[in-house]
């Protein structure tokens, strides 16, 4: 199993940037297939990002390509997504996920999630 637990949201303008970081629990971290969704107000939760167990493979949403980075150490058995240029549209709460075996877009396929950390974006 896995534990996992965002931080760093917060409120940033329009053009700034954060760094969500997501710290798991376990020994076998580098093993796990990782995410990072978002939910804003009365919509469902959709995917922003995934990078495969080895970090070597990552997958954007378009809406964030270019602007969003997301990246693993393992060492520190961290998750981290580097978000710039940040639009009022990327205001939401972002949740991590983690999965053994499952890589994809679908917010179902993944078996762990944190609590989520709140992103606000003002124009």
């Amino acid at each position: 199993q896995v534990q996992l637990v965002e931080s760093g949201g917060g409120l940033v303008q329009a053009g700034g940037s954060l760094r969500l970081s997501c710290a798991a629990s376990g020994r076998t971290f580098a093993a796990y297939y990782m995410g990072w969704f978002r939910q804003a107000p009365g919509k469902e939760r959709e995917f922003v990002a995934t990078i495969s167990w080895g970090a070597g493979n990552k997958y954007y949403t378009d809406s964030v390509e270019g602007r969003f980075t997301i990246s693993k150490d393992i060492a520190a058995n961290t998750l981290y997504l580097q978000m710039n240029s940040l639009k009022p549209e990327d205001t939401a709460v972002y949740y991590c996920a983690a999965d053994l075996n499952y890589s994809g877009t679908d917010s179902s396929g993944y078996t762990y999630w944190g609590q989520g950390t709140q992103v606000t974006v003002s124009s």
